[in-house]
């Protein structure tokens, strides 16, 4: 009977126990499960993004590729491309395709001679990347536009920035354009031999550069 009383009272217990508490625990295995239905739900969304992305990103590549392959321009191909890039950028701002499109974008708006359009893709490109290689080439590609549009020093001074070591070799060949556009030419022949050098030690090949030695009749160019 003892045994039986004890029994008795330990279910009088859990029933008082469970009226004080039953609902909360309820509500937080509610809450849990909910949580990890939420969780879930975003990993999902977060994973059909990151395909969407590397998808849209395929097709940039494909399209860019095809315009550089082309004989002659396509504008309508150009601009298609170039649609394909913003919508990238706006759908997936952040991430590492929108910006690898943006480099793109850029490239394609050189071919269209929208020198503005190339530049803010690249400025926004270094501005908004927390990549340094990826901030390391639009500074590097933003320095070739400030040539091409005459201001060689700002190209001099955008480079004396900080850039990564693998893009060491095109640093030294931008750098040694800008100076040939000052008409420094000691100068950006120092700059070329040393892209040169750095592209034989880092087995990256730097294609032009040794006409560009010979043009300023060094024999030392050896690519």
């Amino acid at each position: 009977m003892a045994e039986l009383k004890t029994e008795e009272e330990q279910i009088d217990a859990i029933k008082r126990w469970w009226k004080e508490n039953g609902t909360s625990l309820v509500a937080g295995v509610v809450l849990a499960g909910a949580g990890i239905f939420g969780f879930n739900a975003w990993q999902d969304y977060q994973d059909g993004q990151a395909e969407a992305a590397s998808l849209g990103y395929q097709q940039l590549v494909a399209l860019s590729a095809s315009q550089d392959a082309a004989e002659k321009t396509d504008e309508q191909a150009l601009s298609s491309a170039r649609d394909t890039a913003d919508q990238l950028i706006e759908n997936h701002d952040g991430s590492l395709y929108a910006e690898l499109a943006l480099l793109i974008d850029a490239r394609l708006a050189v071919q269209q001679d929208d020198l503005e359009g190339a530049r803010k893709a690249l400025e926004k490109a270094l501005e908004d990347s927390p990549r340094r290689y990826v901030q390391s080439l639009a500074r590097l590609r933003l320095a070739r536009l400030d040539v091409a549009a005459g201001d060689a020093q700002a190209a001099l001074e955008r480079l004396d920035d900080s850039i990564v070591e693998p893009l060491a070799a095109q640093r030294h060949n931008v750098r040694g354009d800008a100076y040939f556009a000052l008409d420094q030419t000691d100068e950006a022949r120092a700059a070329w031999q040393q892209a040169q050098t750095l592209a034989d030690e880092q087995d990256r090949p730097l294609y032009g550069v040794t006409l560009k030695l010979d043009d300023l009749g060094t024999d030392e160019a050896t690519l």
